[in-house]
């Protein structure tokens, strides 16, 4: 049992019986107990419609309490969860439903108004998240035990559902436990095979380096479909006893405020674009001011000055907490240096879907500023560079917390786990003396929503390139807004009669006409044409470094 990602779970539920687990934020709370009856009347339901180990159930819709409930059910029963963004375009969500060879389907509200079960020829039945309503049924057994539900539950426990009532899977290091699909903006999104492994030594590295106690609170604002989110919102603090919140709403800053004041959280997990809204939107305006400026200057006031910043930052991130963990995506430069000065407790990690997700990671007080930690326990991380001090290299890493591959897809798997194991990320970076991980540059230029969401720009320019006139094109991001550079067909253009103010309107159509096919997250916010080719390796390749800060 050493290695059980699923003892973590069980015996959170056993010891944390009596306390509050999981609370959809202005709604209704579950405590351990609930979570555990709920988990064993839908492990009645696969039971009865046959559902047996090993067999896909995929989960579609906001973060939720029932969210959590459907995930822990499905992998307490040793069936593999795949969980899908709620954003997703519906024709993406019917692609993962059957490319994963899903049996059931549990869905929000919002999902399943968008969603053709038709387009789902190999689903059982569809559910209801938040009260396991049977939406669709092709099966009887399904049918059956949905409606028998509760009588079943009865004659099985007649004197209530106790603690030594509970006896779940037990899972094998190397067994498939979660398929997380990468990327939904094309149909060819790759499903990362997770196994036990890699979420037993998260949760474990999560348990080595945070120090939550049962009964601490955390607010979930990162979607729970990402492995970052699941990880380090859900699965290790669920393990340890905490009570998580879920906003279950899009999170802007106000709600954000609203939850951390309210919750006042002992633990922040945020992307950088969270933590850079909410201080160029609360802090960075007070310290503008002439006299404030002349004020830092002078040594001894300067302390007291960003001592009393500093406190207000933390007040505004509930003033309860021993860390915020930035992570997913590079952090501004301006805003990091100004969290280094206020001595305010951040780190920034680094990770992907496909170690589930930890890579890098260290503590706030021995954190390099710029860095993105160092090696987690478990884990090899090597760059492949002849001076990783001062060449760039890419990051290969290995260990347990590495997927088994993608699934029904060996080539792609081929192409990023060589035959020594090791897991080459795309991602370009400085190693120094003390194994501090410098990200420089992502070759898989992967960028990152302010919720959280992957963006995976060359698809959204496969998209845009077939459009109207469109020679060549890059995606940038700017705050939290995408913007499309295209260099035109001036030629074809030209043989058309058509003058630069019309192109301009072409591109325009272009934009609108890309949006429509794209999730909310990842749509243009304008686009901007260049008159000349974009510059090009050798291989041909744009460089894209070139233009990530050009002016739009």
């Amino acid at each position: 049992m050493e290695q059980s990602f699923i003892a973590y779970i069980e015996n959170s539920i056993k010891n944390n019986w009596d306390l509050d687990a999981l609370t959809d934020y202005k709604g209704a709370t579950l405590q351990y107990k609930d979570v555990a009856r709920k988990i064993e009347k839908l492990h009645i339901i696969f039971e009865e419609s046959g559902i047996r180990k090993g067999d896909k159930i995929a989960v579609c819709g906001r973060n939720s309490s029932h969210w959590g409930v459907t995930f822990l059910a499905t992998l307490t029963y040793g069936a593999v969860i795949v969980p899908i963004l709620h954003e997703f375009k519906a024709d993406n969500v019917h692609n993962i439903v059957n490319h994963s060879e899903a049996k059931l389907l549990f869905v929000g509200d919002m999902v399943w108004e968008n969603l053709n079960e038709s387009a789902m020829p190999l689903l059982e039945g569809i559910l209801m998240m938040n009260d396991f309503t049977l939406l669709v049924s092709r099966s009887e057994r399904l049918t059956y035990a949905r409606e028998h539900l509760n009588e079943m539950f009865g004659k099985k426990y007649p004197k209530n559902f106790r603690t030594e009532h509970i006896a779940y899977h037990k899972d094998e290091p190397e067994e498939l436990a979660v398929i997380n699909y990468t990327s939904g903006t094309t149909s060819y999104s790759k499903g990362v095979m997770l196994p036990y492994r890699s979420l037993w030594s998260n949760t474990k590295f999560a348990f080595e380096v945070l120090d939550l106690q049962a009964g601490d609170k955390i607010v979930s604002m990162l979607p729970m479909a990402h492995m970052y989110g699941l990880a380090f919102e859900f699965l290790y603090e669920f393990s340890v006893g905490c009570h998580i919140y879920f906003l279950t709403r899009m999170p802007s800053p106000k709600i954000i405020f609203q939850a951390f004041e309210e919750v006042k959280p002992n633990l922040i997990v945020a992307v950088p674009l969270i933590i850079e809204k909410i201080i160029k939107k609360s802090v960075l305006p007070k310290l503008e001011t002439p006299a404030m400026k002349i004020l830092l200057k002078v040594p001894i006031i300067n302390d007291k000055i960003k001592a009393t910043v500093r406190e207000e930052m933390i007040k505004a991130f509930g003033g309860n907490f021993k860390a915020v963990i930035v992570g997913g995506a590079a952090f501004n430069q301006e805003v990091e240096q100004f969290l280094k000065m206020i001595d305010f407790p951040y780190t920034v990690g680094y990770g992907m879907t496909e170690c589930g997700p930890i890579i890098c990671y260290e503590d706030w007080r021995r954190f390099k500023p710029g860095s993105c930690g160092k090696a987690v326990p478990r884990m090899d991380v090597k760059v492949l560079s002849s001076d990783p001090e001062n060449i760039v290299g890419e990051i290969v890493c290995k260990g347990p917390n590495v997927m088994l591959g993608y699934y029904k897809n060996e080539e792609a798997t081929q192409e990023v786990i060589d035959k020594d194991g090791w897991m080459h990320t795309g991602d370009l970076a400085l190693m120094d003396a003390e194994g501090n991980v410098t990200i420089k540059g992502r070759s898989k230029n992967l960028l990152l929503s302010s919720s959280g969401q992957n963006i995976y720009p060359e698809e959204i320019e496969d998209l845009l390139n077939n459009l109207t006139l469109v020679n060549e094109s890059i995606v940038i991001q700017k705050g939290e807004k995408l913007y499309g550079l295209v260099y035109p067909d001036f030629e074809e253009a030209h043989n058309l009669g058509l003058q630069d103010s019309d192109l301009a309107n072409v591109m325009e159509q272009n934009r609108t006409e890309l949006n429509s096919m794209l999730p909310g997250y990842a749509q243009l916010s304008g686009i901007k044409i260049f008159q000349e080719e974009f510059e090009k390796t050798p291989k041909k390749s744009i460089k894209r470094y070139l233009y990530t800060d050009c002016q739009i």
